[in-house]
């Protein structure tokens, strides 16, 4: 047992009404039958959290058709890595649930109850503490945006605006350096996320008193910087949306970017083959455990064929900018944020 007892509690808080409601006896309803079925209720909650996600996220001007939504929400709903785990007695359905649920509130400005459903979200799955912080990040990076938009109008007023991803990426920390010296600025944003900040300090009062982040078996859970982590979700990602991620169109402008920029691009190439050769790691229940998916893809693929590791990276290169490529109608610090929780969740394993 490796997670704090959310699951045990809720379980509980199933258990109990049905033994005082329906007068099973404590047999009945804590059957391994019943403690799953406290799964399928959070599998539900999550189809209808998801939906009302699609509802909120998609701009009224392109809203799909409630059918197209419902379609889209069962497709999600249904997804590999979350459905098999609605019929176990896993943390994965209701880490999922409250993860969801918190987001939802965070966008609706419910930030008290947001942080306290990304308390529940911890109470599930440790690293979902991320997410919480994630949430915090949405607000602030609203308020970034409306304050990034106000000084690039005051500035296009004086000047002709300048491109360049170099030029962009500097005005940008000049502006959040500018940002965070201002007190009336960093005010706001606290009175905004004071419930995360509370929530971000429990969690680390939790990690001095537990000595760590791991509870259980700490042989088994050794800390790393395991950077293709993240090539393995760009992967992942891409395989699974290829209807949107992969297109000839997108492949094309792809080459044609790496040789507009082909040095930045060379240079990414090298540094991710470094992160490769270095950082690969293989955790010992990957090698012992043939229950999983990925315990054939690492022995029959890259335990035979060292090389392929090191071939796949323009693959992982182009993923994790087609990714990024369908995120740039969202405004620039919320990718920000997001890639960095991304990274934090993903990369130390």
């Amino acid at each position: 047992i490796t997670t704090l007892p959310g699951l045990y509690l809720v379980s509980v808080g199933v258990v109990k009404p049905a033994i005082w409601i329906f007068g099973w006896s404590e047999h009945v309803v804590c059957s391994i039958g019943m403690l799953r079925f406290v799964n399928l209720l959070f599998s539900v909650g999550n189809f209808y959290l998801l939906y009302l996600l699609f509802r909120k996220v998609q701009p009224r001007n392109k809203a799909a058709s409630s059918i197209q939504r419902v379609l889209s929400t069962l497709t999600l709903a249904v997804f590999p890595t979350l459905y098999f785990f609605n019929f176990l007695y896993y943390t994965e359905a209701g880490s999922m649930f409250f993860t969801l649920f918190a987001y939802l509130m965070c966008l609706y400005g419910n930030h008290k109850t947001s942080a306290f459903l990304g308390f529940c979200g911890f109470m599930f799955r440790q690293t979902n503490i991320i997410w919480a912080v994630f949430c915090a990040g949405n607000v602030i990076a609203q308020k970034l945006t409306e304050a990034w938009k106000t000084e690039l109008q005051k500035k296009e007023d004086r000047l002709p605006p300048i491109k360049g991803p170099f030029v962009t990426f500097r005005k940008i920390l000049q502006f959040l350096l500018a940002y965070s010296m201002s007190f009336k600025n960093l005010s706001v944003l606290f009175r905004l996320t004071w419930p995360y900040i509370l929530l971000g300090f429990l969690f680390c009062a939790f990690v001095v008193v537990n000595g760590g982040i791991v509870i259980g078996d700490r042989s088994s859970h050794e800390a790393c910087l395991h950077f293709p982590q993240l090539f393995y979700f760009f992967s992942f990602t891409l395989f699974f949306s290829f209807p949107h991620l992969l297109s000839p169109g997108k492949i094309k402008t792809f080459l044609s970017l790496v040789w507009k920029r082909r040095i930045l691009f060379f240079v990414v190439t090298l540094v991710s083959v470094f992160l490769v050769w270095k950082f690969t790691y293989a955790h010992k229940y990957l090698l012992a455990d043939n229950r999983h998916y990925t315990f054939y893809v690492w022995k029959r693929v890259f335990q035979r064929y060292e090389i392929v590791k090191y071939l796949l990276v323009p693959a992982y290169i182009f993923a994790g900018w087609s990714i990024a490529d369908s995120l740039k109608s969202k405004s620039v610090f919320w990718n920000l944020m997001f890639f960095i929780c991304l990274f934090i969740v993903i990369v130390p394993q």
